[in-house]
């Protein structure tokens, strides 16, 4: 593990015992580096791991302040993936035909939950967007998606009805550097019976995740819901030796 890692994981253990508790101020980076013995570069990569993570967030001229991050469960930390591709690239490689219909597609403000996963003020403008995505015109997954107006300039509906991610990509190129997902069951809600053409008792399977540009700002807050009998979802768990 290198040395940025173990700081990091100190800290980690800090926030989770509350010696750093919600809303605190963590020490200065001259003073973590003091205390740690390193230099403030690799006390700056420990803090950029943990607001990746959502445990943190650093703001210019006002410090590191720890998160309420108790959305996320933390015993679901194998759901913690490294990469996300979008659904056009990940079905690259079906036959099948991928398709879009644009359910809503506004700009609002954030209530607090929605600002603090996406690291933003409640002032700040974000783009709502509900789209289901259809395989050769069947419903495969229907898409809340949430994204701060500033770091996706110029979205429209041409970009919602091919791919978002290789906009992202291509046009503005954005580096991603992972992101957090949490899989979960749920029970249908009325846009599930409305486009996925769900029973009262289909159950529903749930991705939430945030995905994190590599300056450890979060550029997408989103659930992607499927009927239990369409997609399935799995996981590589690897123990490094």
């Amino acid at each position: 593990m290198s040395k940025y890692e173990e700081i990091a994981d100190i800290i980690r253990t800090r926030i989770s015992d509350c010696t750093y508790p919600v809303d605190s101020k963590l020490p200065t980076q001259s003073d973590l580096a003091k205390e740690f013995g390193v230099s403030r570069m690799t006390v700056k990569k420990a803090i950029e791991m943990l607001t990746i993570e959502g445990l943190v967030i650093s703001k210019q001229g006002n410090g590191t302040k720890v998160l309420n991050s108790s959305f996320w469960d933390k015993e679901d930390s194998k759901f913690r993936l490294n990469n996300y591709n979008g659904l056009s690239n990940d079905l690259k490689d079906d036959p099948r035909q991928l398709t879009s219909q644009i359910i809503e597609f506004m700009v609002e403000f954030p209530n607090a939950e929605m600002a603090e996963r996406l690291q933003v003020e409640e002032s700040t403008p974000v783009y709502k967007i509900i789209r289901l995505r259809l395989l050769d015109g069947e419903p495969y997954a229907l898409e809340h998606t949430y994204m701060a107006c500033d770091l996706v300039p110029g979205l429209d509906d041409s970009i919602l009805l091919a791919s978002v991610y290789d906009y992202l990509w291509n046009t503005l190129e954005l580096k991603f550097a992972g992101s957090y997902r949490h899989i979960t069951a749920e029970k249908p809600d009325h846009y599930d019976k409305d486009y996925l053409a769900c029973k009262d008792d289909d159950p529903i399977l749930q991705v939430e995740q945030v995905v994190y540009l590599e300056n450890g700002r979060p550029i997408e807050y989103s659930r992607t819901r499927n009927r239990y009998d369409v997609r399935g979802y799995s996981l590589l768990d690897v123990k490094n030796s």
